[in-house]
């Protein structure tokens, strides 16, 4: 096959034309040679034809459909098994629709009908070589995607409405285990052995057309080479056509073990950290105590004023600490083995009860609104006055005199919503972005005198995550913030 580049800057088409009258194929091949510069060769005859076929890719075919021994219908259906990439152009003398339908049927792509002018050759031929092109496009495109999805880093499965294997690249199959042959064909529990994962497929495969969601869960295997596991982070989705039809799933895992291990190793830090420093700073605080109520002897009030300052910042230290090893206790999944079943409606006016003194203190009143037979939650107490503690004492202290608070609890969706609604300073666009991430303060000059630790509402999205919930915050500057807690209500 000539290889020489065509003026359009790819390889020059290669024609066949096959066709048992003489003048045609010299007239196909002088048009095609000598005015559009592409490689022509020539057959009398189908079963000559079909053998050029065998030993020669060619491009397009111009292919006579009445010629003797060997009909330009059957030579069609061979030139299918043959090279099904070859684009066919019948010619025929009897241009009768009939013969136009059965020659699509069979596979032709266009026809042109005897007699014919070199330009009607012409642009038969460039109709069809538009169509090569766009073939190959589209080749060279899936051959592309292959070779990028084998080079990936994270396992790609890729699954057809039967749950056989389309595609698994050497990723997947390492992070699987799988090392026997070719995985394509198979089923997907021939291969894998993670009940998630497949009855995440399952679920994926018969999500309604009118759905669609990401299904994700961890998965774990143990690592030979170095006697720990490998966990690995699985996502699953349906893959659908144009028509929302399913045609398949896609499951990509991808390798967090670095990350779980470093994130545990954190938390571990911390914890340890925290628990050395309790016991100094306890003590200091008892030192201070004893001077400052004049048990070592006479204090004057400058030293008092110092003292008190010094004390304020360990205090500061001290809650910075339990706070901090209340974040740990959360990560570390501990939350979720001390629940029971609480009573919301008696357990929100017991927190107003408990922060109702300090409220007034600062001229603050709070409100809460609950609808009748809300339903109970499964949490740790302990967890839960977290959570309204950080939430209402912040509204509290980021609230000027005289102003409101209100907690409202509804159901909504099938979950528990509390709302915890102040008339507060605000919060900018800018920083409720930021105010769930640890030791991140608002500061402007309402809240620069504000002492925290900046930790509180890590806190409270830890619990409310350990609890698989969300929550989520809105506010506008000098106008009060609201934060919405969904939390799934306790089984009956």
């Amino acid at each position: 096959m000539d290889q020489d580049a065509s003026p359009n800057g790819l390889a020059t088409p290669h024609i066949l034309v096959i066709d048992d009258e003489p003048r045609i194929r010299d007239a196909c091949k002088m048009v095609l040679n000598s005015m559009m510069r592409f490689t022509v060769d020539t057959a009398p005859d189908g079963l000559t034809g079909l053998k050029m076929i065998e030993d020669n890719h060619y491009d397009i075919l111009l292919l006579d459909l009445m010629m003797p021994n060997m009909s330009g219908f059957e030579v069609l259906e061979r030139v299918r098994d043959i090279d099904p990439d070859t684009v066919v152009i019948v010619i025929t003398g009897y241009a009768t629709l009939e013969h136009s339908i059965e020659a699509m049927k069979k596979g032709a792509f266009d026809f042109i009908p005897k007699p014919f002018t070199p330009d009607q050759l012409r642009a038969v031929v460039s109709k069809s070589l538009r169509y090569t092109h766009a073939l190959q496009d589209i080749a060279t495109t899936r051959s592309r995607l292959r070779v990028i999805v084998h080079k990936l880093r994270d396992g790609v499965l890729i699954t057809d409405p039967e749950k056989r294997i389309v595609l698994a690249n050497p990723a997947f199959r390492h992070m699987i285990g799988y090392t026997g042959t070719s995985a394509v064909g198979m089923k997907v529990d021939e291969v894998i052995s993670d009940p998630e994962l497949l009855k995440s497929i399952d679920e994926a495969l018969a999500m309604p057309a009118d759905t669609f969601a990401e299904l994700t869960h961890e998965y774990t295997r143990p690592d030979s080479s170095d006697n720990n596991d490998r966990i690995y982070s699985v996502r699953c989705a349906p893959f659908r056509g144009r028509s929302e039809t399913t045609l398949g799933t896609i499951n990509v895992l991808h390798d967090i073990t670095a990350a779980t291990r470093m994130d545990q190793m954190k938390s571990d830090f911390v914890s340890m950290v925290s628990h050395e420093i309790r016991s100094p700073i306890n003590s200091l605080l008892m030192q201070l105590k004893i001077i400052l109520d004049g048990l070592a002897g006479e204090v004057t009030d400058k030293q008092r004023e110092i003292l008190e300052r010094a004390s304020d910042k360990m205090l500061n230290l001290n809650n910075l600490v339990t706070e901090l090893l209340d974040l740990s206790r959360i990560e570390s999944g501990l939350v979720a083995h001390e629940s029971e079943r609480i009573n919301v409606i008696d357990f929100l006016k017991e927190q107003q009860n408990f922060h109702q003194p300090y409220a007034l203190e600062n001229d603050i009143n709070i409100v809460v609104e609950t609808e009748e037979n809300l339903p109970d939650l499964m949490a740790s107490p302990t967890h839960l006055e977290e959570i309204c503690s950080n939430l209402i004492t912040n509204s509290i202290k980021y609230s000027p005199r005289g102003g409101a608070i209100k907690i409202a609890a509804t159901t909504r969706d099938d979950y528990l919503s509390l709302d915890f609604s102040d008339t507060g300073f605000g919060i900018s666009q800018e920083d409720l972005d930021k105010i769930f991430t640890r030791f991140y303060r608002v500061k402007d000059s309402n809240t620069r005198q504000i002492h925290g630790t900046g930790l509180g509402l890590a806190i409270v999205k830890s619990i409310v995550d350990s609890l698989h919930g969300s929550i989520t915050v809105s506010s506008e500057v000098g106008k009060g913030t609201t934060f919405s807690l969904l939390l799934p209500p306790a089984e009956n």
